[in-house]
């Protein structure tokens, strides 16, 4: 019997997650790789002046480095990557189901992304969800930045610590998210009702925050599905903020005591 097509890709999806792998760069990002023992670790390329520097980090996570000469710096780094001597080839991390993260604690935040595909707007929404305690960053697998050095690098060890959770369809994580009780608000710089007067009365719910890429904003499925479209209250006329802007905005707005 032919298996069917979804069936079909659901398992070359998998096969290919299985043998991805990320390079991650910088002391900081690359620090933060060293000590999660989450993270599976398969190759460490350093100068001798990053290996002095990232020691203790080196030491706890049992790895030996490739300690190369800075004018030849041996790992496959795009050119332009400031990598200030260091690199650390891992596995993504496994962040588990969408259903286990976001049950956190009390009134937990979520924050979803629709086709945000920029990896420095991702890292920095990843700091800035751990600031502010979101339980989870959600995007979706085809067409959302995946884990990469310059994600990496951006979110400053965010990334390490901070669930990254990518689902195969926005709308049903949308949709799974309602029956786990939250409250699910759409950004969109047109809505009537600012973020404050949706949460009102509402502040000890669970609340899912999803933002669009810049210039296209939220899609229609996306628009349709969400509990009500809203935007972050300004003060006179203004363009639209930086979609990563516009998450820490929209996280703090929506904190569970106002």
């Amino acid at each position: 019997m032919k298996k069917p097509k979804w069936v079909v890709q659901k398992e070359q999806d998998k096969k290919a997650q299985g043998r991805e792998t990320v390079w991650l760069f910088g002391l900081h990002a690359v620090r933060d790789a060293l000590m999660n023992p989450a993270r599976e670790k398969l190759r460490l390329v350093v100068t001798l002046n990053a290996q002095n520097k990232l020691a203790e980090a080196i030491e706890s996570a049992g790895v030996t480095p490739e300690v190369v000469d800075s004018r030849r710096f041996a790992a496959p780094l795009d050119p332009g990557s400031v990598h200030q001597g260091a690199a650390l080839e891992v596995k993504p991390l496994d962040w588990g189901r969408l259903e286990d993260v976001c049950i956190g604690p009390a009134s937990p935040r979520v924050v979803m992304l629709d086709r945000v595909t920029d990896p420095h707007n991702v890292g920095a929404i990843l700091r800035s969800a751990e600031v502010l305690g979101a339980s989870a960053v959600v995007g979706t697998r085809h067409h959302s930045a995946p884990e990469t050095g310059a994600l990496a690098k951006t979110a400053s060890g965010a990334l390490e610590r901070q669930p990254y959770i990518r689902v195969r369809n926005l709308a049903d994580a949308i949709k799974a998210l309602q029956d786990m009780g939250y409250l699910v608000l759409g950004l969109d710089g047109e809505a009537t009702q600012t973020i404050e007067a949706a949460v009102e009365g509402k502040r000890d719910r669970p609340v899912a925050l999803v933002l669009g890429a810049e210039g296209p904003g939220l899609r229609e499925k996306t628009k349709e599905t969400v509990d009500a479209l809203v935007r972050i209250d300004a003060a006179g006329q203004f363009g639209s903020l930086n979609v990563s802007n516009a998450a820490a905005i929209a996280l703090y707005a929506s904190r569970a005591s106002a």
